[in-house]
């Protein structure tokens, strides 16, 4: 099938919008699309913008009151939408429009004037019509934002999966692939194909979310965003900056999260793209399909599989009792926080004793606080593990490896790494009295096949000299799971150790980082060196932060996910400009033997 993506101004003029509306299909059908995406709020100038550079949280009311979200939005049945269901049957093409949609028909009444202060039911809803001009489903925003709960609510809770002649199809709004959830939901359901009409100033999402969304899922994404100013034209002579204008950067990705067809600007237009949402056959291979159920780690484990739903509702639910009882600040103001931390990934080409040896000896030339090591790091081949007597040899170096690391380790620092405890692969947390805490590994892969898997997730408060810091630990694929992470900060963690053995580039290309901006916490994961000279990001332009890091294009590890700064917390520091990211991560790309960074674990108390 071929997909389109537009990306367009709009104004709070009704008229003005459908003629743009009707203008910007009419030029995406020249490419004889099978589905036309369009941003978010097209019938509609609502702006959830910042109006001063100096900081990106600053964000102006969108409308002036209920009466004009009310008049701005559309009746189902009205002519704004008939003119869209036109132009899908016109074009004989499926049609994504998204809209502020009347759900309240008690407001309105003619001559009756209305209270501007009184609140109406609308929502933002995401509508897909059909090649006949039929609506055959409407999806709201999940995800409203302050600003936007003001004036809209989600009438439908659960979204749904509508089967075409090409493929599963799921509809998402907005920031709602900014956390994991709407597209899991819509993944387990069978969505191979996601619509995401948006409306943002940031390019968080079309670097670093979308692409994490479509690879943890397998699933295609067609985004389409807004371009111009997102405030209305009397205030855009005043506040106009691109700080307030729509980023475009509508984009079309596919299931491994790699850009397929990009709008490399913010100006109007479209762009498209060839897709397969059933899979081929052709004579040298055979393409599986997308979506979730279809998707496998490269070692052959079914990731559907490997997912927990009761462990993670159960490690929830303990979470909600505990708060019933007392709610848990986000930071515990009765302990001091760290407001840094030195870590360093420490990555040993040697194996067994001359590796244990080689770890001792950086720790004893360090003063590093927190030591990461990858998984099992004194292993180099991991298959070995399937034998028992070779796992017997893998515990007496664990063994041994608490006792001479612990007795090189100095007051308030640590070592992270995996390791084979009473026949159980799990992560470790090292001090100078010995084994400080454990994890066991929680989830199926085919490498460690062999191990139980743990039923609980440990919360660790490690003392530093500078403060205190609760982090995790996540081992083996553990880490991929987005659900597992979230659970961990509901707990309250400012960190996340993952000593892993990376088995897809995207792991750290989109994962890990994805993990770190929604869940704002630090990661240090570390990994042996891989290549993935087939598998490469191909959105490594000038826009996208993480092109600085020097990186050999063939090879991938770990890295270290530090969290932006916010001057109300550390006032000294100076406040960033606007560099077109609101939430990035700050990376550092593990990188040789030794990676080296100063993390900020008290930014994590801070949502955003």
């Amino acid at each position: 099938m071929r997909v389109a993506v537009s990306q367009f101004a709009t104004s709070s003029n009704f008229q003005e919008n459908l003629a743009s509306c009707i203008r910007i299909i009419n030029e995406a059908a020249t490419c004889k699309p099978t589905l036309i995406v369009l941003p978010e709020y097209c019938n509609t100038q609502f702006y959830n913008a910042p109006i001063d550079s100096v900081s990106v949280r600053e964000f102006q009311s969108g409308y002036v009151d209920h009466n004009q979200s009310w008049d701005e939005a559309l009746p189902l049945g009205g002519e704004f939408l008939q003119k869209i269901a036109q132009q899908a049957k016109k074009h004989h093409c499926y049609i994504v429009a998204n809209v502020t949609l009347r759900r309240d028909l008690t407001r309105g009444t003619a001559g009756v004037k209305q209270d501007g202060s009184v609140k109406s039911k609308i929502s933002v809803t995401s509508c897909l019509f059909s090649p006949l001009g039929d609506l055959i489903i409407q999806t709201d925003k999940q995800k409203l934002t302050d600003d936007e709960s003001k004036f809209f609510t989600s009438v439908t809770k659960e979204s749904e999966v509508v089967t075409t002649p090409f493929g599963q199809l799921g509809l998402l709004v907005g920031n709602d692939s900014m956390s994991f959830e709407p597209s899991r939901n819509l993944a387990l359901k069978g969505a191979q194909l996601l619509c995401n009409s948006i409306n943002t100033i940031a390019l968080d999402q079309c670097s670093l979310h979308d692409p994490a969304r479509a690879f943890e899922n397998k699933i295609f994404i067609a985004s389409a965003n807004k371009v111009a100013p997102l405030i209305p034209s009397e205030q855009s002579e005043e506040h106009l900056t691109e700080t307030n204008s729509g980023a475009g950067r509508s984009q079309i990705l596919s299931v491994e999260g790699k850009v397929l067809a990009k709008i490399t600007h913010n100006e109007e237009g479209f762009t498209f793209a060839d897709i397969g949402l059933l899979g081929a056959e052709n004579d040298k291979e055979i393409i599986t399909k997308a979506g979730l159920n279809d998707k496998h780690r490269p070692d052959g484990t079914l990731y559907k599989d490997q997912l927990r739903p009761e462990l993670y509702q159960e490690l929830t639910a303990a979470i909600t009792q505990t708060h019933k009882i007392k709610t848990l600040p986000e930071c515990d103001n009765t302990k001091k926080l760290a407001v840094t931390a030195n870590v360093a990934i420490f990555a040993t080409y040697k194996t067994n004793e001359q590796a244990i040896e080689d770890v001792c000896h950086y720790i004893e030339n360090n003063l590093t606080d927190i030591i990461q090591l990858p998984e099992l790091f004194f292993v180099t081949d991991k298959t070995i593990t399937k034998d028992i007597e070779q796992r017997v040899q893998i515990e007496n170096l664990s063994k041994n490896l608490i006792e001479q690391v612990s007795s090189v380790l100095r007051p308030f620092q640590y070592l992270c790494t995996s390791l084979l405890i009473d026949g159980v692969h799990q992560a470790v947390l090292i001090n100078q009295h010995g084994l400080f805490a454990r994890q066991e590994q929680l989830h199926f892969c085919q490498r460690y096949q062999w191990t139980a898997l743990g039923n609980e997730l440990t919360i660790v408060d490690i003392p530093l000299e500078q403060g205190n810091i609760t982090l995790a630990m996540l081992t083996a694929d553990d880490a991929n799971m987005p659900e597992i992470v979230e659970i961990a900060a509901l707990n309250g963690i400012q960190l996340l150790l993952v000593p892993f053995d990376i088995q897809e580039s995207c792991e750290v290309d989109y994962s890990l980082l994805s993990r770190a901006a929604e869940n704002r916490i630090c990661i240090v994961a570390a990994s042996r060196e891989k290549s993935f000279a087939n598998d490469l990001p191909s959105n490594n332009t000038n826009d996208n932060i993480y092109s600085k890091n020097k990186v050999k294009a063939q090879k991938s590890t770990g890295l270290i996910a530090n969290l932006s700064t916010d001057p109300a917390l550390l006032p000294q520091w100076r406040a960033r400009p606007y560099s077109g990211y609101i939430n990035q991560p700050l990376v550092k790309l593990q990188y040789g033997k030794i990676t080296k960074a100063v993390i900020h674990p008290i930014a994590a108390c801070r949502k955003y």
